[in-house]
C-alpha cells in the first residue's frame, strides 16, 4: 500500500484520483449507465455508488466518535463478512440517481472528505489509535489507510474497470 509523506500529499492525491475517476463519466450515456458488460462486475453507476457508499461510512464513522457514540465497523446493520449486503444497501439509495446526479454528489462526498482529513492533525491522521474506530479491527490502522483505501484505492482501480466497460459495450 502506498504511503503518504504528510496530510497535503494524501488530500492532493484523493484530489487527482477522485477528478480522473469521475471524469471517466462525462460522456455515459443515461441509458446505459445500469448496463452490466461480461467482465465487468458493476454498471458504471454501481461504480460511482460503491465509491459513495464507502466515503459516506468514513464520515460516518467520525461524526459518531465525535458524538461519543460506539462505532460499528464497517456499519451497525452489516459485519465483514457480509459486505455484499452492505454494497447493496449503498445501491438501493441511490438507485434513480441520473448520472450527473451521481456525479454531483461524488464531488460533494470527496469535498467533505478533504475537509475531514484537513481536519485531523498528523498524529491523528498518522499515528495508529488515532480514532477508536480506525482501531476496531486487529489490523489497528492509523487513519490514513483507511481514508486511502476508500478513496485512493478504489477510484484507481475503478477507473480501470470503468474503461473496460466503455471498451466491452
Amino acid at each position: 500500500m502506498r504511503a503518504y509523506k504528510n496530510k497535503q500529499e494524501l488530500m492532493d492525491e484523493i484530489t487527482k484520483r477522485a477528478e480522473l475517476f469521475i471524469g471517466e463519466f462525462d460522456d455515459m450515456s443515461e441509458a446505459r449507465k445500469d448496463t452490466l458488460v461480461d467482465g465487468v462486475d458493476r454498471t458504471p453507476a454501481q461504480m460511482i455508488v460503491y465509491q459513495l457508499g464507502w466515503m459516506r461510512l468514513l464520515l460516518e464513522w467520525e461524526e459518531k466518535e465525535n458524538s461519543d457514540v460506539l462505532v460499528q465497523t464497517p456499519h451497525d446493520d452489516y459485519k465483514w463478512n457480509n459486505l455484499g449486503g452492505l454494497h447493496q444497501s449503498f445501491y438501493d439509495l441511490y438507485k434513480g440517481y441520473s448520472m450527473q446526479e451521481l456525479q454531483r454528489e461524488f464531488r460533494e462526498v470527496v469535498g467533505n472528505v478533504q475537509v475531514f482529513v484537513g481536519s485531523l492533525s498528523d498524529e491523528d491522521l498518522f499515528e495508529p489509535g488515532g480514532r477508536k474506530w480506525a482501531a476496531s479491527t486487529p489490523a489497528n490502522w492509523p487513519v490514513w489507510k483507511w481514508v486511502h483505501i476508500n478513496t485512493v484505492a478504489p477510484f484507481t482501480t475503478f477507473r480501470t474497470k470503468i474503461r473496460r466497460w466503455k471498451r466491452s459495450s
